[in-house]
C-alpha cells in the first residue's frame, strides 16, 4: 500500500528533536521557525511535557467519556485561569477543524439561524463546515459547498456593516481568526474585532474567535483577539493546545446553555490529550513564554522591518509573516537547504514564522543573520 499523495514533501526525515532544534537521520540539526505549523507551543520533548505524558500512560492512557474524568476538570480550571477566561465552559475534541465544526454548529443550535460571516483569505479547516467557512476554493468539495456562508473583505467595517443591515436577523455566526495564518499572516484591526462584537450583540449573533493558529499565547496575549479589549463568545483552540499531541477545544460563553448529545465525541478529552495540556499550560505559566513571545516577536519584527529588501512585514508575538520580492524567491528554499532553517509560507510569496514560544533571542539572531546573508546572495547591491 502507497501513502495518498496530499502535500509536497521536503526529503528530510526527523528523528530527534529539543527546543527550538530538530535533527535529521544524517544527523544534522535545524533550527525550527516553524514548529510543525505553528503545533510546537512550549518546545520539542520538553522534559516537564514528556514526564507528563509518560506518567500518565503509564495509569492509563485512555477510557471514553461516559465516566467522569478529573484531568478534564483540572485542565478546564487551568485553562481558564492561563486565560483569563474563567467562566467559560469547555468542550475537548481533537484538532482545529474539529473545534471550528463545533463552534459554528453550537451558534446555529444556539439562535435557530444559519447564515456564517466568513472573510476573504480565511482558514478554518478541512472538514464540512469548517472548509466552507474557508476562502480556497480547490478544498472545497461539492458536498461542502452551501449558499450559507458570506465571504466579506477582511478588516472591512462598511462591508460587514451593511451585511448585517442586509441579513441580520439571518446571521448566527461571525467568525474570524485574529490573526490569519494560511491566508499570509493578516492581523484583524482592533476597530474591526470591535465591530464585529457590537454588530454581534445588536443582532444576537455569535461571535466565534479562531484560535486555533493565533491562540495559546503566540501573539503575546493567550488570545490574539484580546488586543481588541472584547470577549467573544467562543474560541476555538488546537495547534499549540498540546505542543504535538493531538488535542484541541472550544471555550463557550457562559449565555450559551449546554445541553446533552448537542456535542459529542470519543477521544476528545482523553487521558492523555488531558495530560498533554495541561503539561503545556503549567509550561507557558512556569516559564512565562506569553512574555517571551512577545519581546522575542517584537524583537524580530524591528529587525526584519530595518532589512531594506523585505516588505510588508507584520505579525503579533511569534506569528510573523513577510513578503518576498521576486528577486528573493529562493529564500526560504536557501534558508532550509543552505542553513538548515525551517520557515513556513504562504502563497505566492510569503514567508512565515511560527516558531516555539521559547525561542531566545540567539535563535533569533541567527535566523536574521542568514536571512541578510542569502539576501546579500540573491539580490547584490547594484
Amino acid at each position: 500500500m502507497k501513502l495518498f499523495d496530499v502535500y509536497p514533501i521536503n526529503d528530510i526525515t526527523i528523528v530527534k528533536a529539543k527546543g527550538s532544534y530538530v535533527w535529521d537521520a544524517a544527523g544534522e540539526q535545524y533550527l525550527d521557525l516553524y514548529g510543525g505549523h505553528a503545533v510546537i507551543s512550549v518546545g520539542h520533548t520538553h522534559p516537564h511535557y514528556v514526564q507528563r505524558i509518560t506518567d500518565q500512560l503509564n495509569k492509563v492512557g485512555f477510557y471514553s467519556n461516559s465516566i467522569r474524568i478529573p484531568l478534564q476538570e483540572e485542565l478546564a480550571t487551568k485553562l481558564g485561569k492561563v486565560s483569563g477566561k474563567e467562566d467559560y465552559q469547555l468542550f475537548l475534541c481533537n484538532s482545529g477543524a474539529e473545534a471550528n465544526e463545533n463552534a459554528l454548529k453550537l451558534a446555529s443550535f444556539f439562535n435557530g439561524r444559519k447564515k456564517i460571516i466568513a472573510f476573504k483569505k480565511a482558514f478554518h479547516g478541512r472538514t464540512s463546515l469548517a472548509v466552507a467557512a474557508t476562502d480556497n476554493p480547490s478544498i472545497v468539495a461539492p458536498v461542502n459547498q452551501t449558499s450559507n456562508v458570506i465571504f466579506l473583505p477582511f478588516n472591512d467595517e462598511e462591508a460587514l456593516e451593511a451585511c448585517f443591515k442586509a441579513q441580520g436577523s439571518d446571521i448566527s455566526a461571525v467568525i474570524i481568526e485574529g490573526i490569519q495564518g494560511v491566508g499570509g499572516i493578516n492581523v484583524a484591526s482592533v476597530s474591526f474585532l470591535q465591530k464585529i462584537r457590537q454588530l454581534c450583540d445588536a443582532h444576537g449573533t455569535v461571535f466565534i474567535a479562531d484560535s486555533v493558529q493565533c491562540g495559546y499565547g503566540r501573539s503575546g496575549k493567550f488570545f490574539s483577539h484580546d488586543f481588541a479589549g472584547v470577549n467573544a463568545d467562543i474560541y476555538s483552540m488546537a495547534k499549540g493546545m498540546g505542543n504535538g499531541f493531538p488535542v484541541a477545544g472550544i471555550i463557550i460563553s457562559p449565555k450559551i446553555p449546554a445541553k446533552h448529545s448537542m456535542l459529542g465525541t470519543t477521544f476528545g478529552g482523553n487521558h492523555l490529550a488531558c495530560a498533554a495540556a495541561l503539561a503545556v499550560l503549567e509550561v507557558i505559566e512556569k516559564e512565562n513564554l506569553m512574555a517571551n513571545a512577545a519581546e522575542v516577536g517584537n524583537y524580530l519584527i524591528e529587525q526584519l522591518k530595518a532589512i531594506p529588501e523585505l516588505n510588508n512585514v507584520r505579525g503579533r508575538g511569534l506569528m510573523i509573516g513577510f513578503d518576498v520580492p521576486e528577486e528573493l524567491r529562493d529564500l526560504k528554499k536557501n534558508l532550509l537547504w543552505k542553513h538548515k532553517m525551517f520557515t513556513g509560507e504562504a502563497k505566492p510569496n510569503v514567508i512565515r514564522l511560527l516558531p516555539s514560544l521559547a525561542l531566545s533571542k540567539k535563535d533569533a539572531d541567527q535566523f536574521l543573520e542568514a536571512v541578510k546573508e542569502e539576501i546579500a546572495a540573491l539580490a547584490p547591491a547594484h
